[in-house]
Protein backbone atom coordinates (compact mmCIF):
# COMPACT_ATOMS: atom_id res chain seq x y z
CA UNK A 1 0.00 0.00 0.00
CA UNK A 2 1.43 3.17 -0.98
CA UNK A 3 1.96 5.94 1.68
CA UNK A 4 -1.06 8.59 -0.28
CA UNK A 5 -3.28 5.66 0.27
CA UNK A 6 -2.87 4.59 3.94
CA UNK A 7 -5.71 5.08 6.20
CA UNK A 8 -5.08 6.73 9.65
CA UNK A 9 -6.74 5.88 12.92
CA UNK A 10 -6.48 8.41 15.50
CA UNK A 11 -8.39 7.58 19.04
CA UNK A 12 -7.28 9.85 22.27
CA UNK A 13 -6.22 7.82 25.17
CA UNK A 14 -7.97 5.02 26.61
CA UNK A 15 -11.09 5.87 28.19
CA UNK A 16 -10.74 3.47 30.74
CA UNK A 17 -7.87 5.14 31.80
CA UNK A 18 -8.88 8.42 32.11
CA UNK A 19 -11.87 7.80 33.75
CA UNK A 20 -9.28 6.59 36.63
CA UNK A 21 -7.67 9.47 36.51
CA UNK A 22 -10.91 11.36 37.19
CA UNK A 23 -11.85 9.34 40.09
CA UNK A 24 -8.87 9.74 41.87
CA UNK A 25 -6.77 6.93 40.54
CA UNK A 26 -2.66 8.27 40.14
CA UNK A 27 -0.93 9.30 37.11
CA UNK A 28 2.42 7.61 35.84
CA UNK A 29 4.45 9.41 38.38
CA UNK A 30 1.97 8.17 41.05
CA UNK A 31 0.42 11.29 42.05
CA UNK A 32 -3.09 12.05 41.94
CA UNK A 33 -3.73 14.95 39.26
CA UNK A 34 -3.97 18.43 39.85
CA UNK A 35 -6.89 20.52 39.32
CA UNK A 36 -6.98 23.54 37.95
CA UNK A 37 -9.22 26.31 35.53
CA UNK A 38 -8.44 26.09 31.62
CA UNK A 39 -6.80 29.92 30.98
CA UNK A 40 -6.79 30.82 27.04
CA UNK A 41 -6.96 28.40 24.05
CA UNK A 42 -3.43 26.07 24.17
CA UNK A 43 -5.58 23.46 26.58
CA UNK A 44 -5.88 20.40 25.03
CA UNK A 45 -7.89 17.30 26.08
CA UNK A 46 -5.94 14.10 25.48
CA UNK A 47 -8.97 12.05 25.61
CA UNK A 48 -11.49 13.84 23.46
CA UNK A 49 -8.25 15.73 21.58
CA UNK A 50 -10.24 19.04 21.70
CA UNK A 51 -9.55 21.92 23.20
CA UNK A 52 -10.35 22.69 26.77
CA UNK A 53 -13.05 25.99 26.47
CA UNK A 54 -11.43 28.76 28.48
CA UNK A 55 -13.56 28.70 32.44
CA UNK A 56 -13.58 24.77 32.49
CA UNK A 57 -11.71 22.50 34.92
CA UNK A 58 -9.44 20.29 33.61
CA UNK A 59 -7.05 17.73 35.12
CA UNK A 60 -3.03 18.01 34.61
CA UNK A 61 -0.84 15.22 35.03
CA UNK A 62 2.00 13.20 33.83
CA UNK A 63 0.96 10.30 31.14
CA UNK A 64 2.95 7.96 29.84
CA UNK A 65 1.43 6.37 26.35
CA UNK A 66 2.97 3.04 27.06
CA UNK A 67 1.91 -0.11 28.21
CA UNK A 68 4.90 -0.53 30.73
CA UNK A 69 7.83 1.57 31.85
CA UNK A 70 10.86 0.76 29.53
CA UNK A 71 13.46 2.93 28.25
CA UNK A 72 11.88 4.72 25.39
CA UNK A 73 8.88 5.43 27.08
CA UNK A 74 8.36 9.09 27.51
CA UNK A 75 6.60 10.70 30.29
CA UNK A 76 5.09 14.09 30.38
CA UNK A 77 2.35 16.72 31.48
CA UNK A 78 -1.14 16.60 29.76
CA UNK A 79 -4.18 17.95 30.19
CA UNK A 80 -8.30 16.16 30.34
CA UNK A 81 -11.21 17.57 30.65
CA UNK A 82 -11.93 16.93 34.20
CA UNK A 83 -15.59 15.88 33.32
CA UNK A 84 -16.63 13.04 31.08
CA UNK A 85 -16.24 13.52 27.31
CA UNK A 86 -15.95 11.26 24.81
CA UNK A 87 -12.80 9.64 23.14
CA UNK A 88 -11.80 10.65 19.71
CA UNK A 89 -12.22 8.26 17.33
CA UNK A 90 -11.72 8.49 13.68
CA UNK A 91 -9.80 8.61 10.27
CA UNK A 92 -8.57 12.19 10.32
CA UNK A 93 -6.91 14.67 12.77
CA UNK A 94 -8.24 17.19 14.10
CA UNK A 95 -8.75 20.54 12.85
CA UNK A 96 -6.86 22.19 15.33
CA UNK A 97 -3.79 19.61 14.99
CA UNK A 98 -2.92 21.77 12.16
CA UNK A 99 -2.14 24.82 14.32
CA UNK A 100 0.81 22.54 16.14
CA UNK A 101 3.36 24.19 14.52
CA UNK A 102 6.24 22.76 14.64
CA UNK A 103 5.20 19.37 15.95
CA UNK A 104 7.16 16.52 16.72
CA UNK A 105 6.71 13.12 14.66
CA UNK A 106 7.99 9.79 15.12
CA UNK A 107 7.35 6.20 14.77
CA UNK A 108 7.74 2.92 17.52
CA UNK A 109 8.05 -0.14 16.70
CA UNK A 110 5.83 -3.38 17.78
CA UNK A 111 8.39 -3.03 20.81
CA UNK A 112 7.73 0.31 21.76
CA UNK A 113 10.80 1.35 20.68
CA UNK A 114 11.60 4.41 18.33
CA UNK A 115 12.52 4.46 15.01
CA UNK A 116 14.86 6.80 15.16
CA UNK A 117 15.10 7.65 10.86
CA UNK A 118 11.16 8.36 11.74
CA UNK A 119 11.76 11.06 14.06
CA UNK A 120 10.52 14.52 12.03
CA UNK A 121 9.74 18.42 12.99
CA UNK A 122 7.43 19.26 11.18
CA UNK A 123 4.40 22.05 10.64
CA UNK A 124 0.78 21.16 12.20
CA UNK A 125 -0.79 21.31 7.99
CA UNK A 126 1.82 18.64 7.27
CA UNK A 127 1.19 16.05 10.49
CA UNK A 128 -1.47 13.60 8.32
CA UNK A 129 0.84 13.04 5.28
CA UNK A 130 3.78 12.43 7.63
CA UNK A 131 2.21 10.07 9.93
CA UNK A 132 0.85 8.04 6.32
CA UNK A 133 4.64 8.24 5.06
CA UNK A 134 6.16 6.80 8.39
CA UNK A 135 3.36 4.52 8.94
CA UNK A 136 4.16 2.69 5.61
CA UNK A 137 7.36 1.90 6.99
CA UNK A 138 6.88 -2.16 7.56
CA UNK A 139 9.23 -1.27 10.87
CA UNK A 140 6.83 1.09 11.81
CA UNK A 141 3.89 -0.10 14.45
CA UNK A 142 2.58 3.13 15.04
CA UNK A 143 3.48 6.83 15.67
CA UNK A 144 3.19 9.30 18.14
CA UNK A 145 2.15 13.06 17.69
CA UNK A 146 4.06 15.56 20.13
CA UNK A 147 3.60 19.12 20.48
CA UNK A 148 7.08 21.39 20.06
CA UNK A 149 6.85 21.47 23.97
CA UNK A 150 7.37 17.14 23.39
CA UNK A 151 4.05 16.84 25.06
CA UNK A 152 1.96 13.65 23.63
CA UNK A 153 -0.88 14.54 21.75
CA UNK A 154 -1.96 11.53 20.08
CA UNK A 155 -1.27 8.12 18.75
CA UNK A 156 -2.01 7.15 15.11
CA UNK A 157 -1.95 3.85 13.93
CA UNK A 158 -2.89 2.17 10.28
CA UNK A 159 -6.71 1.57 10.16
Amino acid sequence: MSATSLRLAIRGIPTAHAQALRHGGPDAHGQLPLRAVAQGPGNPCRHCLQLIREGDEKLVLAYRPFGHAQPYAETGPVFLHAADCLRYEADTLPAWFAHLTPALVRGYSAEDWIVYETGQVVPGTELADTCRAILARDDVAYVHIRSKFNCFQARVERA
